[in-house]
């Protein structure tokens, strides 16, 4: 008798054990849970983010041609200049054909005038080449800002779904039929903060590189002015 009590009891556990099973959701489903303004909003995001890598590699690449010099290139200059061959100076500039040569060829086409002539023209094509560098780092640092702002509208959209359907149930209140407005609210959040700090990260980086870039402009256009003084 005490045998058929226990397997009396035991039974339905192990039933309710059986049928317990965990629920898991993939990316792509958790991505997508959200009703239509959660769609709306992490497409938005998508679209940012695949925007801000493509800025990231593109300007790495941009960066990194920019810094290919020969190596000792100004100090040949500064030799030419010192030999009084200017034309041959110039020469070595258009064959080299980078930032700091480009610079450095509209001082030496002012040989003979005032120095602070030729510094001029050198440092006002030095800040052409770096708004080229600076190209699209705006709008790097846009999405950085802007990524998280629209995520906390994603928010601020799923909150307003799930009282909507809480009003609506009047008294009836389902945890399931709030998931859409709440899925909403915590995966655009996520996502805008992801979008925004990949951002803010690949923004920061450039800019140190093209701080790097400058230097090396302002120490070459130093040593030419030193040599033509």
């Amino acid at each position: 008798m005490l045998g058929i009590l226990l397997q009396t009891q035991i039974t339905p556990d192990n039933t309710s054990v059986e049928e317990v099973q965990e629920k898991t959701l993939s990316i792509m489903e958790l991505i997508t849970s959200g009703g239509i303004g959660g769609n709306i909003i992490m497409s938005v995001l998508g679209i940012l983010s695949i925007f801000a890598i493509y800025i990231l590699f593109e300007r790495i690449n941009t960066l990194n041609k920019a810094k290919k010099e020969t190596p000792n290139f100004v100090s040949r200059i500064a030799t030419l200049v010192a030999e009084k061959r200017e034309k041959d100076a110039i020469d070595l500039c258009q064959k080299e054909d980078t930032i700091v040569s480009r610079m450095m060829e509209k001082g030496l086409k002012r040989i003979g005038e005032p120095l602070t002539e030729i510094h001029s023209a050198m440092e006002n094509q030095a800040k052409l080449e770096v708004n080229k560098l600076e190209s699209n780092l705006t709008n790097l640092a846009t999405i950085s800002g802007a990524a998280p702002m629209i995520g906390f509208l994603g928010t601020v959209i799923g909150m307003i779904l799930a009282f909507h359907d809480m009003a609506s149930a009047g008294g009836n209140i389902d945890v399931e039929m709030l998931s859409k407005g709440i899925y909403t609210a915590m995966i655009t959040t996520v996502a805008g903060l992801v979008v925004g700090i990949i951002s803010f990260i690949s923004y920061n980086f450039l800019l140190a590189r093209v701080d790097k870039i400058v230097f090396n402009m302002e120490d070459s256009a130093s040593e030419l002015l030193d040599s033509l003084h």
